[in-house]
């Protein structure tokens, strides 16, 4: 009996432990957001200040489709998945816009600088305000958005090459063809 009374504990634990890791085995880009199938959000970004390239708003996503991407300049998975936002700029020619996450504006343009600014227009958003009405929880984040200002797909996490080829190109592929 005494030895069920110290096992008892240590059976707790194993079973919590299991619990933690299976949830930490999921993959959080598989996470679907309420905006998916819905406009944007109304919103107005001012640009980053110096970065030579505009702000941009809700209606600025109206008419050819976008892909969103929200950074910060101290977000290290943003600096993994630069590249690949570089490359598939140039690939596909997508619009790209950038949203820097509660970011010195000095910040943002030492990391664009130095890693190449793929966005065609990149906002501002210091006080997380415009983050959070897009559902956004961690940086980086990707949407994409169609002609008509709807969001149509979301990415939570860093891409990756396999998400970029398996999802987000075929998801683009569909908006302009």
């Amino acid at each position: 009996m005494r030895y069920a009374v110290f096992a008892l504990p240590l059976i707790a634990l194993v079973a919590l432990v299991a619990v933690f890791a299976f949830s930490m085995d999921r993959d959080a880009s598989l996470v679907r957001s309420v905006l998916i199938d819905r406009p944007a959000p109304q919103f107005a970004l001012a640009p980053v200040e110096g970065l030579g390239v505009p702000g941009f708003d809700t209606a600025t996503l109206e008419g050819t489709p976008t892909l969103v991407n929200v950074f910060a300049s101290w977000c290290i998975p943003c600096r993994d998945e630069h590249p690949l936002l570089e490359s598939l700029k140039a690939e596909t020619g997508i619009r790209m816009f950038g949203i820097n996450h509660s970011d010195a504006p000095e910040n943002a343009r030492a990391f664009l600088d130095e890693l190449g600014n793929p966005y065609d227009a990149v906002g501002a958003d210091r006080d997380r305000r415009v983050s959070i009405d897009w559902g956004v929880y961690g940086v980086p984040e990707t949407f994409l958005v169609n002609a008509a200002g709807v969001i149509v797909y979301k990415h939570v996490g860093p891409l990756s090459p396999e998400a970029i080829e398996s999802e987000l190109k075929p998801a683009i592929s569909g908006l302009e063809g």
